[in-house]
């Protein structure tokens, strides 16, 4: 009875530790993270730089490490602002789970992996890497109770997964790693300014405003609207041949162009009737347009 015993305590110890591991580095985000740099190393390897399966697992292990260690070095630093919210409360360290020096001792520990696997693919991917930790963490989480433009400079290390793939296959950073960048960074405003609308209430509690204008009103939902015709605008550029290597066939235009007329459609009826649920909508919408978008351009480069 007592080895059954301490054997099923073991067990629901080890699982609650995985628990929160997933939790602490935000597991759902990370991996959605890591489908742009995997999209990117396809669209970037070529007969110069063939594909390699070692890189391409070094990409993902030391990717999910970057974004792991970003999203746990941030549960550190809002601990405390985390426990006002609803939707963060319950989270490993500000529940109590895990203590904050274990959380930034993972935290290290990721980071030291992750741009050691970065590294081991070439020097500039553990560089992006790096900047990207080093944004997140120091330069946006401390904006985030200071100014809505919190979101401006988080686009940045938001934007570095989708084009960290092409470099990661080409070993450099030219045009068609930049368009890659800016079509991830001109998505990243009508997806947060969705989730910062339908979840102000709890944002406000933590002193989190991460609207542009700081309320939801007309001026956020036009600046969505714009931003999206912004994304809409960078992700047909690939079709024009201006941008190098980074090329899609006239059919992908017309593929990409109504993804972003669908993803347009929701940024409108967001400045029409101004409500969560059509907030809501728009987050999930963007999360389908971004997957879709890197599918397209990915199926479009095998089949020419």
């Amino acid at each position: 009875m007592k080895t059954a015993l301490s054997t099923t305590t073991h067990t629901l110890s080890l699982k609650s530790i995985f628990t929160d591991f997933k939790e602490i580095t935000k597991a759902g985000l990370a991996i959605s993270v890591l489908f742009s740099s995997i999209a990117g190393y396809l669209l970037g390897f070529n007969d110069n730089q063939p594909f390699q399966w070692s890189v391409l697992l070094m990409l993902c292990i030391g990717g999910y490490c970057m974004v792991g260690a970003s999203n746990a070095f941030n549960q550190v630093i809002e601990r405390d602002l985390d426990a006002l919210m609803d939707r963060t409360k319950n989270r490993p360290v500000p529940s109590g789970r895990m203590a904050p020096n274990v959380a930034l001792f993972v935290a290290s520990l990721l980071t030291i992996a992750g741009i050691a696997l970065l590294y081991m693919i070439n020097p500039k991917t553990a560089m992006f890497g790096a900047i990207s930790i080093f944004l997140y963490t120091s330069v946006y989480t401390p904006l985030k109770t200071i100014t809505s433009l919190s979101v401006f400079v988080g686009a940045f290390p938001g934007a570095i997964p989708f084009m960290l793939g092409w470099v990661a296959a080409t070993g450099d950073f030219g045009i068609e790693a930049g368009t890659l960048f800016l079509i991830q960074f001109f998505w990243q405003f009508p997806h947060f300014w969705a989730i910062g609308w339908f979840l102000y209430d709890d944002y406000a509690k933590a002193g989190f405003y991460m609207l542009p204008t700081g309320k939801k009103d007309n001026g956020t939902a036009l600046q969505v609207i714009l931003y999206t015709i912004w994304l809409i605008i960078a992700s047909l550029l690939p079709s024009l041949g201006y941008t190098g290597k980074l090329f899609i066939s006239p059919y992908a235009a017309v593929a990409v162009f109504l993804l972003g007329l669908w993803m347009l459609y929701y940024a409108v009826r967001l400045h029409k009737i101004k409500t969560a649920k059509a907030a809501r909508t728009l987050m999930l919408v963007s999360v389908s347009y971004i997957s879709l978008l890197q599918l397209v351009y990915i199926i479009d480069k095998f089949l020419r």
